[in-house]
């Protein structure tokens, strides 16, 4: 079982500009969370909220910038929402987002990489759930 969601999207934009989006906190809330908090830097914070009254549950709170490469790539620890938390948010190592900005004469390739997934039916179910949720942000950005 291929348990690595991939998701590619084309968009007439730059990849500044589509790397803006992962990258900056007012952008990041006009199409993925609630409220961020992300400070894009090398184990800089990604932490979104999609609760502003409950911060600790349905968060990356606590998750940390992997790596990143200026209007390249940005790579990130995940947690999942509150319904997978119990063992999704308690694993070690948490999963992770790796997101590629790659230029075309045209616009900007997108290709968003989330591993880390184990190979149980409650780690399959939490997979299935974020990739439903990854291609409806990711609809938003269009």
């Amino acid at each position: 079982m291929d348990t690595i969601i991939h998701l590619s999207q084309f968009l007439q934009c730059t990849p500044a500009h589509v790397f803006k989006y992962f990258s900056h906190n007012d952008l990041i809330e006009s199409w993925l969370a609630s409220i961020a908090d992300v400070e894009p830097t090398q184990n800089g914070k990604y932490e979104l909220f999609w609760d502003p009254n409950d911060k600790n549950s349905n968060s990356t709170i606590g998750c940390k910038i992997t790596s990143i490469e200026v209007n390249k790539f940005l790579s990130f620890e995940w947690k999942s929402p509150k319904q997978f938390e119990l063992f999704t948010n308690n694993a070690d190592p948490l999963t992770h987002v790796v997101v590629f900005f790659i230029q075309h004469d045209s616009g900007t390739e997108l290709h968003l990489i989330h591993s880390g997934w184990r190979s149980t039916k409650e780690w399959e179910e939490a997979r299935q759930w974020q990739i439903k949720a990854w291609q409806i942000a990711l609809s938003n950005l269009s």
